[in-house]
């Protein structure tokens, strides 16, 4: 057991000026965190006691999927990124770390980075040490710090430069075997967020700069999360914003027939969708095809949406590239012969389609049908634009975003939309870094077949924040039992009462064995401190012992998480504590 007074609890009355949301406020106030700088923290002994328990959670349920720890260097060698698929994409996020002593001036490249992920590392080792498919299937994690140069580091652990994550990575003989080992660890990934006692949801999401066949995110529903989550409680269908998809458009959709021959009408000074929405056009949104213009590796793309549709950025990495942005007007001008405003896609007004890596066209235009699209003149547009014989599509594609209230697409009830924070995200690789860092191995044939990988990652930092976010009240935190700091607080209101310590020492050792953590706060202050210490710090069984009650005989048992206190008598709190302890372990089970 521990005492208040020999451990360091510096909880605060008041919010820091820079925390922004609930728990980034409980964090500093309960005294699990101090700032450093921006998106540095560090952890307190309250919050450290908190690590330790989602760790080792974290550890158990890694390893029943099948998971073997190590632990990999945090310091790089460029050359293994360089070396990688993504090199360009993620120099943007990474911390460089240069031998370069005083004097030197460091080079225009690093020589080293501080890894915000370990595909680049872990790749190469397998290479090295799994030679034959009697090696396979083999899945390594680490529960490690990472670094990422977040531009701006908000909302505490939230996003923060330096951070604690578990990130696995599986490699596996053939698809088959990969599919299998994901599921696996999705079932791990299910097992431990149950166990940290939050509200989850596992969701369909972009493979993004990672790469892959297909991922699913982990969020933790909160109005404050960064991400947005379309989901249906009929199907169990659920997606982040960049993933999701609807039945907006039915499967069996005939593509309309052409309403009359193609007509130019001049739009002077029109060069938005509102604006031609507006008299004396008049034109709806819903009517109208938006032609947008990408760079892909280096080559102008064409996107088409309905005019009333958002491009949901993200599901352009189904096209290939492997480094895509918009293009400037500058670069669209010499390729479409317009600028912005009065650009489409209808055959014969492009100016220059070879320079053009394609037309991609979202599934949704053919619900317009026929429309009204840039003529690629300068103010002027062109209307009676029919889908299937006018604009030149090279595919289809999804690349619009999804509204609350499409159809799902499994059962077609309305989605719903929910914001929510991403504590975990696992992807099926396939061999995208295998064939980069050729890693290989000999199957029964003696044939040299790629590894097929699979990489998994849990924010272990992030994931105490998210539990605060969703689990408190006006008053402070409200741990779940699994992840407390201590699951038990008895709180002595007379500590120079020899009687009263007696008693709160066995009611202590009697929770202890039982299985919990109990933290006796023998402090000289107030009740009142008291008190409003325990709510903040959020530990979840309080038994208050004062004289006046141990006059009466009692003492006072109440849960974080309820209003009630219950007086129990003196003769029997132990068996009392005990049982109430042992039953908060039944419906938190441990890993057996």
């Amino acid at each position: 057991m521990n005492y208040w007074s020999q451990f360091f609890i510096p909880t605060l009355k008041e919010s820091p000026a820079d925390a922004e949301i609930a728990s980034h406020k409980l964090l500093v106030r309960a005294g699990l965190v101090r700032k450093l700088g921006g998106g540095l923290y560090t952890y307190m002994p309250l919050g450290l006691r908190v690590i330790h328990k989602i760790t080792q959670i974290c550890r158990e349920e890694i390893n029943a999927g099948g998971g073997i720890e190590l632990w990999m260097p945090h310091v790089h060698p460029v050359e293994n990124w360089t070396e990688g698929p993504r090199w360009n994409v993620a120099r943007e996020i990474m911390f460089r770390a240069d031998s370069a002593g005083a004097g030197k001036r460091a080079p225009a490249e690093p020589e080293f980075v501080l890894g915000p992920t370990h595909e680049e590392i872990i790749t190469p080792l397998a290479k090295t040490e799994i030679t034959s498919y009697r090696d396979l299937p083999k899945n390594f994690y680490q529960i490690a710090t990472k670094f990422r140069n977040e531009i701006r580091p908000r909302y505490g652990l939230m996003r923060a430069r330096e951070f604690i994550m578990m990130d696995s990575y599986s490699f596996d003989a053939d698809d088959e075997g990969a599919t299998q080992n994901y599921l696996r660890m999705k079932s791990a990934y299910e097992r431990f967020f149950t166990r940290l006692g939050v509200q989850f949801i596992a969701v369909e999401a972009d493979t993004g700069v990672m790469g892959g066949n297909f991922s699913h995110e982990f969020m933790v529903p909160a109005e404050v999360g960064d991400n947005d989550v379309l989901y249906c409680d009929e199907s169990g269908y659920a997606a982040n914003r960049e993933k999701a998809a609807s039945a907006i458009v039915p499967a069996d959709l005939a593509d309309a027939a052409p309403a009359g021959a193609v007509e130019e009408f001049a739009t002077p000074g029109v060069v938005t969708i509102a604006q031609l929405e507006a008299a004396p056009h008049s034109v709806p949104a819903g009517s109208q095809f938006k032609t947008l213009v990408y760079i892909g590796d280096g080559k102008p793309f064409i996107v088409i949406l309905r005019g009333n549709d958002e491009l949901e950025e993200a599901k352009l990495g189904s096209l290939g590239f492997s480094l895509f942005r918009p293009a400037t007007p500058e670069e669209i001008a010499p390729v479409l012969g317009a600028k912005p405003g009065s650009l489409g896609a209808v055959r014969g007004t492009i100016k220059d389609p070879s320079a053009l890596a394609g037309v991609f066209a979202d599934h949704a235009i053919r619900l317009v049908g026929n429309g009204v699209t840039g003529a690629n003149k300068d103010g002027f547009h062109l209307r009676h634009v029919n889908v299937a014989r006018d604009l030149a599509i090279t595919r289809f594609g999804d690349f619009r975003r999804v509204r609350e209230g499409e159809p799902c697409p499994v059962c077609g009830k309305p989605l719903k939309l929910r914001r929510g924070i991403e504590v975990g995200h696992i992807f099926k690789l396939g061999t995208k870094y295998s064939e980069r860092y050729n890693a290989v191995y000999t199957d029964a044939q003696k044939q040299s077949r790629l590894m097929v990988m699979g990489c998994y990652g849990i924010g272990v930092s992030r994931s105490m924040q998210a539990i605060i976010e969703q689990s408190h009240d006006a008053d402070g935190i409200i741990w779940p039992w699994a992840v407390a700091p201590f699951q038990v607080l008895v709180c002595l209101l007379d500590p120079q009462n020899e009687e009263a310590k007696s008693v709160a020492q066995k009611l202590a050792a009697a929770a202890e064995q039982a299985g919990a953590d109990v933290l006796i706060d023998d402090r000289e202050e107030r009740p009142g401190v008291k008190f409003k210490d325990a709510d903040l710090i959020g530990i979840p069984l309080r038994v208050t012992i004062g004289g006046k009650g141990l006059k009466e005989g009692v003492v006072e048992v109440k849960w974080r998480a309820e209003k009630e206190m219950a007086k129990v008598p003196v003769g029997v709190a132990e068996s009392h504590l005990a049982t109430l302890v042992r039953d908060a372990w039944e419906k938190a089970p441990r890993v057996k």
